[in-house]
């Protein structure tokens, strides 16, 4: 990468953190941290956001079932399969509500049998391998290869060992704003900024044509 390369990919990175530098947990209002609570909450955002479905109406959603008090798995098990399809509803998750609450109930059951709950001992069994990680997630009903990079991607900042994890979504967004497409030379433009919130915000721009050319004009009239 020239000089002048790096000075307009740092442009650009500056005015995507700017414009959409938030993860998808902070819209979804989970306060991550190294706790069972919010990081069984990203788990079924994760699993929400990894669905044929707008960001937005995932976000609800999980917003509608925190407030309904499912915000661990012993509250997801407990409550009836139609508590969960009501709020789905609730939050817009309408297309895929009845398959998703069954899901979500089965989830649960399965984090407290593997787990007791408390997603921190599967990070104990990958033991800083990421793709380890990803298989057991995966082990979660709902979560596919998709929905275990959205919660790699979202958990970095409390995982550091996961390393800076962009995705093969955050990717498309990079290349939709001509930065680099590789992990590495991204991670060097996320410099000492949230790899977490950096990572989101590429996926903002894949998955939002318009996002993408606002950070594009705005990253000129930084010139």
């Amino acid at each position: 990468m020239t000089g002048k390369a790096s000075a307009s990919a740092r442009r650009i990175t500056d005015a995507l953190l700017e414009e959409c530098g938030r993860t998808y947990a902070a819209e979804a209002g989970i306060r991550l941290r190294d706790t069972p609570q919010p990081l069984y909450q990203l788990l079924v955002l994760s699993h929400l956001l990894s669905a044929r479905i707008r960001g937005s109406v995932a976000v609800a959603a999980a917003r509608a079932l925190f407030a309904h008090e499912m915000r661990t798995p012993r509250r997801m098990a407990d409550a009836t399969w139609q508590q969960r399809v009501d709020a789905l509803g609730e939050g817009g998750y309408r297309r895929y509500d009845e398959r998703t609450s069954t899901q979500l109930g089965e989830g649960a059951h399965l984090v407290l049998d593997l787990w007791k709950g408390d997603l921190r001992r599967l990070r104990a069994e990958a033991d800083g391998d990421t793709e380890a990680l990803r298989a057991g997630l995966q082990r979660v009903p709902g979560i596919g290869p998709a929905g275990a990079d959205i919660f790699v991607r979202e958990v970095q900042a409390v995982w550091p060992e996961t390393g800076f994890w962009v995705g093969a979504k955050g990717l498309q967004g990079a290349e939709r704003l001509g930065l680099p497409t590789s992990s590495d030379r991204l991670l060097g433009l996320a410099r000492d900024r949230d790899p977490a919130a950096f990572a989101a915000a590429l996926v903002r721009a894949a998955l939002d044509r318009e996002t993408a050319e606002a950070v594009r004009e705005a990253a000129l009239a930084r010139k």
